[in-house]
């Protein structure tokens, strides 16, 4: 049996980097990735793990573009009495697609941001408004 995932798709929101009780790294995101056809998008929970994980949260940002190898696992756990079901992607490997710097080629942080910075997906605090022309596919 083979369980392998191969995603395209922009994050929905910056990483969250969280430690295990072992110390272990995880970050956990979530990618919109379009449907063929173009439509419709499914918007995908990521789990990366250790030094993965370390590099998401230092260099990914809300509307960057990456490629996603991993697996698909379930998951289920008890709250409020109810059983809640989850589906993840365990990232392998993620590709940045996009470079990490604006188009003065200045490294990129949030804070530095401008204005005048015309990226669609740049985190202004509104909800993300995803076209299919915005989608590599």
């Amino acid at each position: 049996m083979i369980n392998r995932v191969v995603l395209v798709g922009r994050l929905t929101r910056d990483p969250e980097l969280r430690y295990g009780q072992s110390g272990t790294a995880v970050t956990k995101f979530t990618v919109a990735c379009d449907r063929r056809g173009g439509e419709e998008a499914d918007f995908i929970q990521i789990v990366t793990f250790k030094k993965t994980a370390e590099a998401c949260a230092e260099h990914l940002r809300k509307g960057r573009l990456v490629a996603i190898e991993g697996r698909w696992q379930t998951g289920r756990y008890e709250s409020d009495g109810r059983t809640v079901y989850t589906n993840d992607c365990i990232a392998d490997n993620v590709r940045f697609l996009e470079s990490n710097r604006d188009s003065s080629g200045q490294s990129s942080s949030r804070t530095e941001r401008s204005n005048s910075n015309q990226d669609p997906f740049s985190d202004d605090g509104k909800p993300i408004d995803i076209s299919n022309d915005d989608l590599p596919f």
